[in-house]
This record gives C-alpha cells, structure tokens and sequence, in this order.
C-alpha cells in the first residue's frame, strides 16, 4: 500500500518590515523539502489576506477556519505548519495560538515561548533568573521618553550602548549610540517599530550564532557561526546586504565551542523549546579575565535561505537540510 505523502505549508510573510526576507526564507525551505515524502506548499499572510501559491502560478485563498484549500479538483488539508515569518504575527505567539485553536501541528515553540522570545527585554531577565549572563538593560515606554534621564542611562548601561524596539523580529530601528546627545534620536527610530524600546550595555568580543534543534530521540547543536560585521555592527545591511563576513565553523577553542553548545542547550531546555532556534551570543573577557558566554536574543524562526546561517551549520555538522526538516515535523506525529 502506498504511503500518503503529508501536505506541509510553509508559512511566511507577516506583518512587518521583514515580509520580503521571510518570503526569501520560504522559497529556501521549499528548495530543503524532500518532495518525494512531502507535499510542500508555500503560504503567504498578510494581514487578513492568505493565500496558497500552487505550481502553475495560481493563488488560491485560505480557509481560515480550518487551514485548507480548494482548487476546482479537491480540497486540501493541511497536516503541519512550517513557520517562518519573521516578526508578527509568526513569532509572537499570535499565529500559535491560530494553529493551536485549529489542532495543526507546527515547527515552533508554543505561543508563550514566542511571545517571552519576542520581547528581549522581558527574556532576557527571564533567563537572568537561570544564570544566563546578559547585558545590563533598561526598558523605555513611549509614554515615557520625554522622561528619560540621560545621565541615569549612562550610569546604568554606560556609553556605546545599543538601543532596539523591545519585540521586534528584525533589525530595523537598531541604533549604537555612542554619546547620550545621540541618544533621543536613537529611541525615535526604535520606537518607529515599536512602543517599548530597550537600552543594553554594549559588550565587546566575538559575536557567534548558533543554532540548535530536539526531537524524542536526538538533541543537536550545530557548529557555531562566528559574525565579522564590516559595519559598526550586526545590522541590517550586514545581515541581508552582505555587509559581513560569516565563519563556519566559528573560530573558538574547542573547551569555549563545547562550553557555547551546553549553555544552547541549556537555555533549549529551560525554555522548552520546539524546532529549530537559533541564538546569538558576545563571547567576552570578565573583570577577572575569565571567558563568559553572554546572550544576545534567541530566535524563534531563523533565516531559511540558502546562505542564512542555519543552512550553514547544517552543512558545517555533516547533515542534509531535507532531513532536520523531517525530524522537526515527524517528532509530532
């Protein structure tokens, strides 16, 4: 008897300024697909607009109430939701909550894992609790910047800093801000994306990405990816315009490389994470000259294409993209 092959969507899109990199993420995920085990569509949301691509070029609408679609030939129903939409509502915990009210399975974290992930500010406090090492921060609240005390800033977090939106999944709105006369256009930039915005200490050393997954049976850390801005910093420009030079594997001894890949799966377990995460680390030097590994942000939804770093490492380990997919999506059935 022939097996039937489950009809997977991959989701992308979304509501923020990173809709056109999540597009490039889904095609890559297509291309990683085993088309012969799976049926792979790509689904694009934005706003209240969802839409099937189908093969020959036609776009079909979703049916909302029960993730299926239907062509003049058939209806189809989707068995599982590869999400990766970059911001809202994909990693956020907003599209979970969808795929949990219509009982699809899907390659995330569940909806409170997204939304503490979502929001820097608040995770990285979280995961002070567990002894993660992170830098010093301060929220600011769009109804407080008339208030901010730039001297109290400059003593709390100190000078460089960087100032971000709180919960954003891009790196639009990021400034480094090197004197406190820069600091209120910083957090009006920030505040464009969003209306809690966060100031962190800068911290100096190596910047690392690395990216992690578990199933039933398997826990895999990948090799990680050392990132050499040529800007001042990982920005925009150096993430998608190329703008960076990416070592895989990083270049760390291999007590620091085993070190880094326990405190990722670590940090895994304590959120009770699903799929695959990735998250970015500065290893720097302490008072007392000793190495510490401190967190920058953990992201649900990584970048899928072809050259992001996830595909990276997946290559760097020895392993083929078409099978990590399989086992995030068959360690739910």
């Amino acid at each position: 008897m022939k097996e039937t092959k489950r009809n997977i969507a991959i989701v992308c899109g979304g509501d923020s300024s990173e809709y056109g990199v999540s597009r490039r993420s889904a095609y890559g995920l297509y291309s990683f697909f085993n088309h012969d085990k799976y049926n792979v569509y790509i689904v694009d949301i934005k706003g209240l607009e969802w839409n099937v691509e189908l093969n020959d070029g036609i776009v079909v609408p979703v049916n909302k109430k029960d993730f299926s679609f239907t062509t003049p030939q058939e209806t189809v129903f989707f068995d599982y939701a590869y999400i990766t939409i970059h911001g809202t509502p994909g990693e956020n915990g907003i599209l979970q909550g969808y795929f949990e009210l219509v009982h699809i399975p899907y390659s995330t974290s569940n909806l409170l894992v997204e939304a503490l992930t979502f929001n820097k500010y608040v995770l990285n406090n979280y995961l002070r609790g567990f002894g993660v090492n992170v830098a010093n921060s301060m929220l600011v609240k769009r109804t407080d910047i008339n208030k901010i005390n730039e001297k109290e800033v400059e003593s709390k977090v100190g000078m460089p800093c960087f100032v971000k939106p709180a919960a954003d999944g891009s790196s639009f709105g990021v400034s480094k801000v090197k004197n406190v006369d820069q600091l209120a256009p910083a957090l009006r930039l920030a505040m464009m994306q969003d209306s809690d915005v966060m100031i962190e200490s800068m911290l100096q050393g190596t910047e690392i990405s690395i990216g992690c997954y578990k199933t039933k049976d398997k826990s895999v850390v990948f090799p990680a990816t050392e990132v050499v801005s040529h800007n001042e910093f990982f920005d925009y420009d150096a993430k998608y315009n190329g703008q960076v030079e990416e070592i895989t594997p990083a270049r760390l001894s291999p007590e620091t490389a085993q070190k880094v890949a326990a405190e990722t799966s670590r940090i895994y377990d304590i959120l009770d994470c699903n799929g695959i995460i990735r998250i970015d680390y500065i290893i720097s030097k302490n008072a007392e000259g000793e190495e510490q590994i401190n967190l920058i942000e953990v992201n649900t939804t990584p970048g899928m294409t072809p050259t992001s770093f996830i595909p990276q490492q997946v290559k760097a380990a020895g392993l083929e993209m078409k099978d990590v997919l399989a086992d995030i999506i068959e360690n739910q059935f």
